[in-house]
């Protein structure tokens, strides 16, 4: 979800100079949506949105009572800070696990192999790891473990939990990995499926055809088995709080099971460690920028498969992440109210903006998001 979290200032400003004098618009914009108290948190990611503050006005003015904020960011002050000037506000933190690429300059072997045997290229740019790699996997455990000890959050986010990969796009480039000796090893270990002693890319060739139910299988148990640790390490550092997941909007049978076999994501094995999905249904980004109503039909299609009805008393719960800023295809201001009505209707229990950092200097589109949320508490 790179443009969905901590965005670099390049992007930033590659963003605003987006033209925007000639966007289409509706002659007439859709309504807001009527009050829904079954929605518990209308959030902002992307940052602490300080212009709201410099404007005079609070967090309530625009009903704001979520904020999902970078782990590099998490501090103490800032928190508390925060949580002293808006009264009754959640805070969140979003946590980077399987693309933290800076590991890698000094540890070149936890690069993803592809099924020739050789290190894959990052697909547009989006630089994975491997997932079985051990020195990784405790870097980015005890990451996770200082984020909740820096300061009272309310909750934790994993974001790009899933394999090399470059999907937030109309047309996703989706690689196979990871092939390297020590994941080969341990699927032929975990699974007792006997390996061709043979090149890599012969192997391969078996583990994406004769014997792909079993690698995908495989494949998807060790991510979920990251959710696992990251579930215990934050009920032993701070019971009580939520995780929580960004990830993939995508049904289980879209792209030929893309879901589960190229990004190894199996919702219904983590959704016992987690509290809440939040489905990235951007519209715009993904190929319907003039169709909002995908935003529901993927996320009722989420609840449909996990058995989520958006309901008092349900555990797990669906918040989606639903796209108001420009990227790529623009996302007019006539839009906001249809984005944010169809953001929240069941199963989906609340709802947050991308992102706060390309959305403020629209202020347009801010104004009209605050007249939503405060229509809907």
């Amino acid at each position: 979800m790179l443009l969905h979290r901590p965005i670099g200032l390049e992007m930033i400003l590659a963003l605003l100079m987006i033209p925007t004098a000639n966007l289409p618009e509706r002659a007439e914009p859709a309504a807001s949506p009527g009050r829904r108290p079954w929605i518990a948190i209308r959030g902002i990611y992307g940052g602490v949105p300080t212009q709201i503050f410099d404007r005079g006005r609070t967090l309530d003015d625009y009903g704001v009572n979520a904020i999902w904020i970078g782990s590099g960011s998490v501090s103490r002050e800032r928190v508390e800070e925060l949580k002293a000037r808006s009264p009754g506000v959640k805070v969140f933190a979003e946590f980077n696990t399987m693309h933290e690429a800076s590991y890698l300059k000094d540890h070149p072997d936890a690069r993803p192999v592809g099924p020739d045997g050789q290190v894959a290229p990052p697909p547009d740019g989006w630089q994975g790891v491997c997932p079985t790699h051990p020195g990784y996997r405790r870097a980015r455990m005890e990451d996770f473990r200082r984020t909740l000890r820096a300061a009272p959050i309310d909750g934790i986010w994993l974001d790009y939990h899933h394999a090399q990969a470059s999907w937030e796009q109309g047309r996703p480039n989706l690689p196979d990995t990871c092939f390297c000796e020590r994941c080969l090893s341990r699927f032929a270990s975990e699974t007792g499926v006997r390996l061709l002693d043979a090149t890599t890319a012969e192997r391969a060739r078996r583990l994406l055809g004769p014997d792909r139910s079993a690698w995908v299988r495989w494949r998807c148990g060790v991510f979920t088995d990251w959710v696992r640790e990251f579930r215990a390490i934050l009920d032993r550092e701070r019971p009580g709080a939520l995780l929580g997941t960004f990830h993939c909007p995508w049904s289980e049978s879209e792209y030929g099971h893309a879901l589960r076999e190229k990004l190894a994501i199996d919702l219904k094995a983590q959704a016992p460690y987690l509290d809440v999905l939040s489905i990235m249904p951007y519209h715009a980004r993904f190929g319907h920028p003039d169709d909002p109503a995908w935003i529901s039909r993927q996320t009722e299609a989420l609840g449909r498969s996990l058995g989520i009805k958006g309901e008092p008393g349900e555990r797990l719960r669906i918040w989606p992440i639903v796209q108001l800023s420009d990227w790529g295809e623009p996302v007019p201001a006539s839009q906001v109210r249809e984005i944010i009505d169809h953001g929240t209707r069941p199963p989906a229990t609340g709802v947050m903006v991308f992102v706060w950092g390309t959305l403020y200097p629209q202020w347009d589109k801010v104004e009209l998001m605050g007249e939503s949320y405060r229509a809907i508490r």
